[in-house]
């Protein structure tokens, strides 16, 4: 949708949610929760992710218990294509895995494949160089969305055809080289080093404009770091949000006041993530922290997210572990994680009926009510 057709339907909605004549993205849903209005910042409200969205499941002769193990059930779980998930499962939040692909065809032929005799991966779109999306090139590779480009074409199209959604968050990991699949003879994933980042860059930016994202330059406060700013309340209302995507890199420093090698890259790229596309996932208190991660939201973790949220930090949290949550019937986890305040809580087990192989069946981790969002039990009140 043309930014300006984009900008005039939002206005048009913000007046009539002001007049009371238009409904709100979704009901709170517990009674002492105020009701979402497009006057909530990104941070006051709270969504249902999903944990590798991407992800397929293996065939049961490519992942034999000499390759994986017992860690095999950590692999057998699937989704929905990305434009169901956020069409028809209430999903506002994604994951994807990033293995860089300069020249094309690196993934074509995973180890586990040539291991149970079968042949190369046919889809033309292995073939074509890109970024690819894969949990792991030769061992856990299966995935609804081959490339970048497609991953990111999925979610354009449902933004294009639902202007007024909810911002969307996309949570980006870099991928690098795993110790087993080099063991089996597998490929070297290409290192993230410059050309790599400056290729991930252009990608978003074929698919995304500047109107279409929530960048670090967009809640940057005059004067002040990207940190500074969402402590101040930098981040933008519903009704600025609309329509808009977000992209962060998982990928964390190694230490707290020591960077990754991977963010120390992505900031010498973009000083202060000055034109960055994509938030890095800075320690708690440096110039580049915005969004961070506390994936167990139980114990003392509850207390630490509730700090973070209380502070203006966005948090993403894990309603479950595939497979040993649902494999426990820890049921509780879903509700803690939701009171936690994290803004976006991620699941492998969105809809009713995903978990059916494991547990007691009935483990699902969604919003109470039926909104896409709610207001956040920490930030919002």
């Amino acid at each position: 949708m043309p930014a300006i057709r984009r900008r005039a339907v939002l206005l048009l909605v913000s007046a009539l949610l002001g007049s009371g004549l238009a409904a709100t993205t979704g009901p709170a849903a517990a009674r002492d929760l105020p009701p979402v209005t497009d006057a909530l910042r990104l941070n006051q409200i709270q969504f249902i992710g999903t944990h590798n969205s991407y992800h397929q499941m293996p065939a049961a002769d490519e992942l034999p218990s000499s390759v994986a193990g017992s860690a095999a059930d950590g692999f057998r779980y699937q989704h929905a294509s990305l434009t169901d998930q956020l069409t028809d499962q209430r999903i506002r939040a994604v994951e994807l895995d990033l293995n860089p692909d300069p020249t094309g065809g690196r993934y074509r032929y995973p180890s586990v494949r040539r291991l149970a005799g079968h042949g190369p991966l046919t889809d033309p779109e292995y073939r074509r160089p890109g970024i690819k999306v894969l949990h792991s090139a030769d061992i856990d590779y299966r995935t609804s969305c081959i490339s970048l480009r497609s991953c990111l074409g999925e979610i354009r199209a449902f933004s294009d055809s639902h202007p007024l959604h909810t911002p969307i968050l996309i949570q980006l990991e870099l991928k690098s080289t795993d110790a087993t699949a080099r063991a089996l003879g597998g490929v070297d994933v290409p290192a993230w080093d410059r050309t790599q980042f400056a290729e991930l860059d252009r990608e978003i930016a074929e698919t995304f404009g500047p109107q279409d994202l929530i960048t670090p330059d967009s809640i940057r406060r005059p004067g002040r770091t990207v940190e500074q700013s969402v402590r101040a309340g930098g981040w933008p209302t519903l009704s600025q949000a609309r329509g808009r995507v977000m992209f962060f890199f998982d990928n964390a420093s190694s230490e707290p006041g020591a960077p990754s090698r991977l963010r120390a890259e992505y900031l010498r790229m973009h000083p202060g993530l000055r034109t960055a596309p994509v938030f890095t996932r800075g320690a708690v208190g440096q110039s580049d922290a915005a969004v961070t991660m506390v994936n167990d939201p139980r114990g003392p973790h509850l207390d630490e997210i509730r700090r973070l949220v209380s502070a203006g930090y966005l948090v993403r949290t894990r309603a479950d572990e595939p497979m040993s949550t649902v494999k426990n019937d820890e049921h509780t986890r879903v509700a803690v994680a939701l009171a936690s305040g994290a803004q976006d809580v991620t699941t492998d087990f969105p809809v009713p009926g995903m978990a059916s192989r494991w547990g007691d069946g009935t483990f699902v981790a969604q919003l109470p009510g039926t909104g896409v969002v709610r207001s956040n039990p920490i930030s919002a009140r």
